[in-house]
């Protein structure tokens, strides 16, 4: 049972979902990651990064959540040892990744919401400053990320074509995308279209191929996972610095920031129905290894769900 601090929150985890974080601290990889994480072994046994419960017990100075509210939330890897998930029980800060539950979401929607939706979000407000009427790529657009930021970017106010494959055009058009390219017939950086914001979740594309897809002055998000197993994410964040500054597109990575004021922003869209989760499968506790194999292939079609 994690202690609970003066400033904590005790959460009884009723739902978790699986993210490609998982994995990457599970085998260390890249490489550069393990001076954090761990350099031979993780320093700490506790995985799983976003959840849904109810609150069991709060610290004597926490106002915002009292015991038998439903809430969700995360964490980052700074509090992996004492908010760990894939867990029966799990403390995270009162002023952390923490909000009230939408009231119209199941846990398990709920836990699939906070790094993906998260992601998506600050990837098109913050680094792609997406405005009304703007054209949007989102490359990997059937993905836990994808799903959210195809959604998001429409209630943003643009005009959003995903990039997905065969079996899940279908399911994007479904969730608001005005277009679908399926990659396995069409390269979207061949097509002629131009697009002023560009989010590339996947990466099987170099910046210098994603930029013919870009308008004049239009802005690749880089928030793939950088392929190296050493100094891959450092070359792919330098390779987008030097681009940017020889071309007329912005050319920028990204990693999202835990923010307890966008997961309010977030419950929001949820509670007005302006954004859904997408869930593909759901795992028990004891099912954890096969969720986090699953993910790892890269094919999940939304969010992966372990019910607690």
């Amino acid at each position: 049972m994690p202690a609970v601090n003066d400033d904590e929150v005790l959460i009884r985890v009723r739902a978790a979902s699986v993210n490609p974080l998982d994995w990457h601290f599970m085998r260390g990889k890249p490489y550069i990651a393990r001076t954090q994480v761990g350099l031979f072994r993780p320093k700490t046994s506790g995985m799983g990064g976003d959840l849904a419960g109810h609150v069991e017990a709060v610290g004597k100075n926490v106002t915002k959540f009292q015991p038998g509210d439903e809430v969700f939330g995360g964490r980052g890897v700074g509090l992996i040892d004492r908010a760990a998930s894939f867990a029966e029980y799990a403390s995270l800060p009162e002023n952390g990744m923490l909000a009230k539950k939408p009231a119209n979401l199941t846990f398990e929607q709920a836990a699939s919401v906070p790094v993906a939706a998260l992601s998506a979000l600050q990837a098109l407000r913050d680094k792609g400053r997406i405005q009304p009427g703007h054209k949007v790529l989102v490359n990997g657009a059937a993905g836990g990320v994808g799903t959210f930021a195809v959604q998001i970017a429409k209630t943003l106010g643009a005009e959003v074509t995903g990039v997905c494959s065969t079996p899940n055009v279908e399911m994007v058009l479904s969730i608001g995308a005005d277009q679908v390219i399926d990659y396995t017939k069409e390269d979207f950086t061949r097509t002629g279209q131009r697009y002023d914001v560009l989010i590339d979740l996947v990466g099987n594309r170099t910046p210098a191929e994603s930029r013919r897809a870009l308008a004049h002055r239009g802005i690749l998000v880089g928030a793939a996972p950088t392929k190296g197993q050493w100094a891959g994410p450092v070359i792919g964040v330098l390779k987008l610095i030097v681009l940017s500054r020889i071309v007329s597109q912005t050319m920028v990575s990204f990693l999202a920031r835990e923010s307890q004021d966008d997961l309010t922003v977030l419950s929001g869209l949820l509670e007005a129905g302006k954004i859904a989760p997408v869930i593909d499968r759901t795992y028990q506790l004891n099912e954890v290894p096969e969720a986090i194999a699953y993910l790892e292939k890269g094919h999940a079609r939304g969010k992966v769900i372990v019910i607690v």
